[in-house]
């Protein structure tokens, strides 16, 4: 049986005031313990229920009902006030988005040379700003492109298969710095990976409510080099990742607004006409979901595999909306969520995400020049007729890409499956040039210039240990038991990488998983921290052994970090470096 009405109090809660404590935020509203930065509030005895339902409340998912809550209650229980921090711990999260930024754009026409994909999106891009639609080039268009004299386009039609949004911005550099310059064709690729730590910070910030953890987590990607070499190439993975990223951020501001509209949309008890709420309010017009539906067709428009993204972006925004009416004390808060909530979360989404993706096919379709675009026209009565003809050439361009992409299987020297990614077991190499003394720098006999996508090995590999250990944590021990905080980045990792193991005779590659990187620093910044100590109430301190040795691993394991940057730093940004200086960095067989 439940628990009487009398005596009921919220689930999963310690107290509405601990919240003020926490380092990770929960699915209820629940509080948790342990931020390094906030200053936790000893709870009083009138926040705790008695033992007797404490015990009940432990077997019961029945929540307080929100006709018994006040308004004031409710606000503390569902967007508790920040703790206060010292004002200098403000400029903590700014100190990773200036290094990240310095990282990605000094020196970011180095090489000049047109360097693996470049040879794709470089052409494509400066096609579509010329035409709207991708051209094929003559041969010696690299060279041209390298030299800084790139030739015209041919003007036929060239077969693509991956859609415009990244190649737009890419080609936008390119009328801004020119076509023959590298900077150009690099710029926004630097401005996107520089905005993503900026994301990353706000996420953590919104997420753990932590100046340090979010510090942290943006510092991680900040000096990661699967992101920074790919901050500093005309590839598109970096849209991609930017794009799902933004998506995420645009839902945890939905989320704190969509809490914000129930608490003052609910009925107040303590009002004349306060009374019971089965169901719930509507919530509106959620704007920041919309947005979120715009980067998601945005994130498609780069890359088709960011569908994963958009489906487990789309369930977990509903998630939390459920979360919210059961923490506010709806009585029938499953079906008030579904029906209120997720059935407008899949309007303001998918059908958004939908018109901006094709919206992004513009110059295709305002031209007439492009791959298949007559193909409606020479094939009467074919395809999807109920289509306008337009669209029913998009749609048979996107079934012959889609083949494409399924029977990819030609092989490639730097392949590697998903299996291989946690572990950096075969990273890509995007540029190597081998000189000779007195040769771009090389002041030995023999040198090397690469461009090596290898992820900080100090990250990575502590990354896996860390996601073990926070999806047990969030699954069996009570204390973290369905925590969002920890199960809504995890589950975009598994929709980043798992989706891949389907497709084992495809030809795939380490920078697959890029998109899900800023998930993964979000998880190892936040499960470091957990280990370190708050400013405790009295009666509650860490002992000081305990304090000393924690910052002291958070604080060798950080600097450990940099200094594996710092060493790999001349193989992420094609320095110039001796032969025997490159070759000791290459650790194992397979990053060669």
């Amino acid at each position: 049986m439940g628990v009487p009405a009398s005596t009921r109090a919220p689930v999963e809660k310690e107290s509405a005031r601990e919240v003020t404590q926490t380092t990770l935020g929960l699915l209820a509203g629940s509080s948790r313990p342990g931020s390094p930065t906030m200053t936790p509030v000893t709870p009083s005895p009138r926040d705790s229920p008695p033992p007797a339902t404490r015990a009940a409340l432990s077997r019961s998912w029945r929540p307080l009902h929100a006709d018994r809550l006040p308004r004031s209650e409710l606000r503390e229980r569902l967007l508790p006030a920040w703790a206060p921090v010292a004002p200098w711990m403000w400029l903590l999260p700014l100190l990773p988005v200036v290094l990240g930024g310095v990282m990605r754009f000094w020196q970011l026409a180095r090489p000049q040379e047109i360097a693996f994909d470049e040879t794709y999106y470089v052409k494509d891009s400066w096609a579509l700003v010329l035409s709207g639609y991708e051209q094929s080039w003559p041969e010696e268009a690299d060279a041209g492109f390298s030299a800084g004299h790139p030739p015209d386009p041919t003007g036929d039609a060239s077969f693509v298969v991956h859609p415009p949004v990244g190649k737009w911005l890419i080609g936008l550099g390119m009328l801004l710095f020119g076509p023959g310059d590298a900077f150009g064709w690099r710029f926004f690729p630097a401005v996107a990976g520089t905005v993503m730590i900026a994301l990353v910070v706000l996420a953590a910030l919104l997420m753990f409510r932590s100046p340090v953890v979010a510090a942290v987590a943006g510092t991680l990607l900040a000096v990661d080099g699967l992101h920074l070499t790919h901050s500093r190439l005309a590839l598109l993975d970096i849209f991609l990742a930017l794009f799902v990223l933004l998506a995420f951020v645009f839902l945890l501001l939905d989320r704190f607004d969509g809490r914000r509209r129930l608490i003052d949309r609910l009925p107040d008890p303590g009002r004349p006409h306060g009374g019971p709420t089965p169901m719930g309010p509507w919530l509106g017009v959620r704007w920041w979901r919309i947005a979120a539906g715009v980067s998601c067709g945005l994130a498609v428009g780069v890359k088709w595999n960011a569908l994963y993204f958009v489906a487990a972006l789309g369930i977990i925004t509903v998630l939390w909306d459920l979360g919210a009416r059961r923490a506010a004390g709806v009585r029938h808060w499953f079906p008030a969520g579904v029906l209120k909530d997720g059935l407008f979360a899949f309007v303001c989404m998918i059908p958004v995400a939908l018109v901006t993706y094709v919206a992004t096919w513009a110059g295709w379709l305002r031209t007439s020049g492009g791959y298949d675009r007559q193909w409606a026209a020479e094939h009467p009565g074919e395809g999807v007729q109920w289509l306008p003809g337009a669209l029913r050439s998009l749609w048979e361009y996107h079934r012959a890409a889609y083949e494409f992409h399924v029977q990819l299987d030609s092989g490639h020297t730097y392949m590697a499956g998903p299996a291989q990614w946690p572990i950096l077991g075969r990273p890509t190499s995007y540029f190597y040039e081998s000189l000779q003394q007195g040769q771009n720098g090389c002041e030995v006999p023999n040198c090397s210039q690469a461009i090596l996508n290898l992820g900080n090995p100090v990250i990575w590999w502590t990354a896996i240990p860390v996601m073990i250990a926070l999806l047990i944590l969030a699954l069996t021990w009570r204390r973290w038991r369905m925590d969002w905080g920890i199960l809504s980045p995890l589950a975009l990792v598994a929709v980043g990488w798992l989706p891949w193991f389907a497709y084992p005779e495809r030809t795939q590659f380490f920078f697959y998983a890029l998109p899900y990187l800023p998930f993964m620093v979000l998880l190892l910044a936040a499960g470091l921290c957990m280990i370190l100590p708050g400013r405790e109430s009295p009666g509650q301190a860490s002992s000081k052994a305990y304090r000393i040795a924690s910052w002291s691993v958070v604080g060798v394991w950080l600097a450990l970090v940099l200094a594996v940057a710092w060493y790999f730093w001349p193989i992420w940004t094609a320095q110039v470096i001796p032969y025997e200086a490159w070759h000791r960095r290459m650790w194992f067989p397979s990053w060669i």
